[in-house]
């Protein structure tokens, strides 16, 4: 994780993309450009108006991001140059799950200012569509930035960042449990709905890869309510679990054992078979192995 300190840094500098203001759009002493300098240049001005206005309509629904989309590109067109403009049309696209274009628009953003992506729902926007198009270590370094700032931004967010934080550095193997552990007891703590069954079949499943089996069992038994599958098929769920699909047979194996021996031994099975080469298959198969004695030992 950041430091605190280097976070706090980044934190203040990036104030004025997080209020929709880019630092083009402000005085040397970081304040709204007045209507004096905004008359001087009136291409300025509306530049700086549709930036305002894709800003805000990325904070509404996701049915607005179309429109926030053609506010951006206008925006680059008024003013060409800048990195708010593709900033914001990475959100864009993300949010209408444009991945490819999201990753190729964030990174545009960072070539225009080093700095484009220090808003913590830049970052956030930036770390998942890292993950969703296959570079995990990219996007663990984005998430890392981002927790320690992560309270700027709103609580259904800042769980979701946390508990997928968590799952894409568990799923990168061992060298990552002691941070993947820590980012999903936040989204425990955090985490609602859908979310929250998630967060903790997540932290079981790390825990139990960590070794910590005994602490594994106890949260899945006194947090986790009946099956977790419809958690994970559920939307919220499907957005969760998209920046690691590869665990998710992995924790609905976790999820089943206690309830469903033979739905675990088939979530499992998937697992394995799905990544053989994986860096949890020799702990996946120990669940195989100890699921099939006490099958046997039943009969």
């Amino acid at each position: 994780m950041l430091l605190p300190l280097v976070a706090a840094l980044v934190f203040g500098q990036a104030t004025s993309w997080a209020s929709g203001r880019p630092p083009e759009c402000a005085d040397p002493g970081g304040h709204a450009a007045n209507v004096w300098e905004r008359a001087r240049a009136p291409e300025l001005r509306r530049y700086c108006d549709l930036v305002a206005s894709a800003s805000s309509k990325l904070a509404g629904t996701a049915a607005m991001a179309e429109s926030a989309l053609a506010s951006a590109r206008d925006a680059d067109q008024v003013l060409p140059g800048h990195a708010a403009p593709l900033v914001l049309q990475g959100r864009a696209l993300a949010a209408l799950g444009k991945l490819d274009e999201a990753r190729a628009s964030l990174a545009g953003a960072r070539a225009r200012d080093a700095s484009a992506l220090e808003d913590p729902l830049a970052l956030l926007a930036w770390a998942r569509v890292l993950a969703r198009t296959g570079h995990p270590d990219d996007a663990i370094a984005a998430y890392r930035a981002l927790l320690p700032r992560a309270s700027a931004i709103a609580a259904t967010e800042r769980a979701s960042a946390s508990v997928e934080a968590g799952l894409v550095t568990m799923a990168r193997g061992a060298a990552g449990l002691d941070d993947a552990v820590a980012a999903l007891r936040e989204g425990v703590r955090e985490a609602q709905d859908e979310a929250q069954a998630i967060a903790v079949v997540g932290l079981a499943l790390a825990l139990d890869r960590r070794g910590d089996a005994d602490e594994s069992r106890a949260l899945l038994a006194e947090r986790s309510r009946g099956d977790a599958r419809p958690a994970f098929a559920s939307p919220r769920g499907k957005e969760l679990l998209a920046v690691a699909p590869g665990e998710v047979h992995a924790l609905t194996g976790l999820a089943l054992e206690s309830t469903d021996p033979a739905g675990a031994r088939e979530a499992w099975e998937q697992y394995v078979a799905a990544a053989p080469q994986g860096p949890w298959v020799a702990h996946a198969r120990a669940h195989l192995t100890a699921l099939g004695a006490g099958k046997r030992k039943t009969r």
